[in-house]
């Protein structure tokens, strides 16, 4: 299921606070989101792995309106689809951190 508008007229940032690693395979990305903190309207452009560090209480807005709430679990590995837009807001308590590796090298491709 796809939450992709083809005619999307969203300014579309970042997905991650900063790359850690990179090579022809992978991109490594720190995302770090204080109590209530929002990162804001972004695509996916490449599938992806996440790996909570904190506990996730986050909500995930997509285009269409509809809200996600995952209960992410640390040290859990999430496996995410390219081309979805995406925000994300940080629901709990606490700062959320996680690890988003995107796999550049797709061998389904």
């Amino acid at each position: 299921m796809s939450n992709v508008s083809p005619e999307s007229t969203k300014a579309l940032g970042p997905i991650g606070d900063r790359v850690i690693f990179e090579n022809e395979v992978v991109r490594v990305w720190i995302v770090s989101l204080e109590q209530g903190e929002l990162q804001p309207w972004h695509r996916h452009h490449l599938p992806y792995l996440i790996v909570p560090l904190t506990p996730g209480k986050s909500e995930i807005e997509y285009e269409d309106g509809t809200i996600r709430r995952p209960d992410e679990k640390v040290g859990a590995a999430i496996w995410r689809e390219k081309g979805e837009i995406h925000q994300l807001r940080n629901a709990a308590e606490w700062r959320y951190q996680n690890i988003l590796i995107e796999i550049k090298s797709d061998p389904r491709q």
